[in-house]
């Protein structure tokens, strides 16, 4: 429940800054008459449906397992961050059609004083929000949150290019677009990478490498001399993780015995590394069908 407290906050205070950063957006291109201040006003207010998305991840997750769902429902923040992923693509495009049309019409960007004052608190305040909300993600292994705080750190990149235009655009009239299409880039890999992350932890995956390293070493602690674990598949359910593997056993060893070193090792799993582990256990007389993986 922490964990579902902590993502939560995250969320709802992206929700209220992004509310009070739209007004102060709003007011500011209204008074200067500027159009793409208030278009981007309107992004700054769609980034809360991205925050909104996480709520909803976060609150589905953290429901208990029940009979349809037996491993829980902590898959729903995976699904919300493949949705925030999709937005991230349709705000990285739009970005880099915005700044083709720049560059095809010659438009320099020009705000007033004012408007550069507001962009340039809106930029610091999306980036430390973008900031905390990666730290909390990586800290509590949530990718909806870790996804979320792209949406943040793009409009508080847009706002900085929108500052660093109004500045040099008078001498420069292509910053802008030129700047615009290196955000659009960013953006979008950003979406790539967190679709993908996600993708695989919904299919289910080899754990990565470092990963790997520390279940192997963990295993050969308790397991016995020439015990050979393989066949390993992580499968991410939000706040837990599942692992099954295979272990290859003296084909001579008794069932009773065989039985209680897997248990010994689904123990040690758990305590050392959180991972719920359920272990299937090969004699060694078997063929070798394939690495761990």
């Amino acid at each position: 429940m922490e964990r579902a407290r902590e993502g939560a906050l995250v969320g709802w205070v992206s929700i209220l800054l992004n509310i009070v950063l739209f007004g102060l957006k709003m007011w500011a291109g209204m008074i200067t008459g500027s159009v793409a201040m208030i278009a981007d006003a309107w992004h700054t207010l769609a980034d809360s449906l991205s925050s909104v998305i996480v709520l909803v991840g976060f609150r589905l997750g953290a429901r208990p397992a029940d009979r349809e769902h037996p491993f829980g429902h902590g898959r729903a923040e995976l699904i919300a961050a493949v949705m925030i992923g999709t937005l991230l693509v349709l705000v990285g495009l739009g970005f880099g059609r915005e700044a083709i049309v720049r560059l095809l019409d010659h438009e320099p960007a020009s705000f007033s004083t004012f408007a550069i004052v507001v962009f340039s608190v809106s930029a610091v305040l999306k980036e430390g929000l973008a900031r905390w909300s990666v730290n909390v993600g990586r800290r509590i292994d949530a990718p909806a949150l870790v996804a979320d705080a792209w949406h943040h750190r793009s409009d508080a990149i847009a706002s900085a290019v929108i500052v660093a235009g109004a500045l040099l655009g008078s001498r420069f009239w292509w910053v802008d677009g030129l700047l615009g299409l290196v955000v659009a880039a960013m953006i979008l890999h950003a979406a790539w990478d967190i679709i993908k992350d996600a993708a695989e932890r919904l299919m289910g995956s080899a754990p990565d490498p470092q990963f790997e390293a520390r279940l192997l070493e963990v295993i050969a602690a308790v397991a016995p001399e020439g015990a050979e674990p393989h066949h390993l598949h992580l499968h991410s359910y939000g706040g837990h993780q599942e692992l099954t593997l295979h272990l290859y056993l003296d084909a001579a060893m008794p069932v009773r015995e065989a039985h209680a070193v897997s248990e010994r090792v689904e123990a040690a799993l758990l305590a050392e590394l959180g991972v719920e582990a359920t272990v299937h256990v090969d004699p060694d007389d078997q063929p070798r069908g394939g690495q761990a993986s």
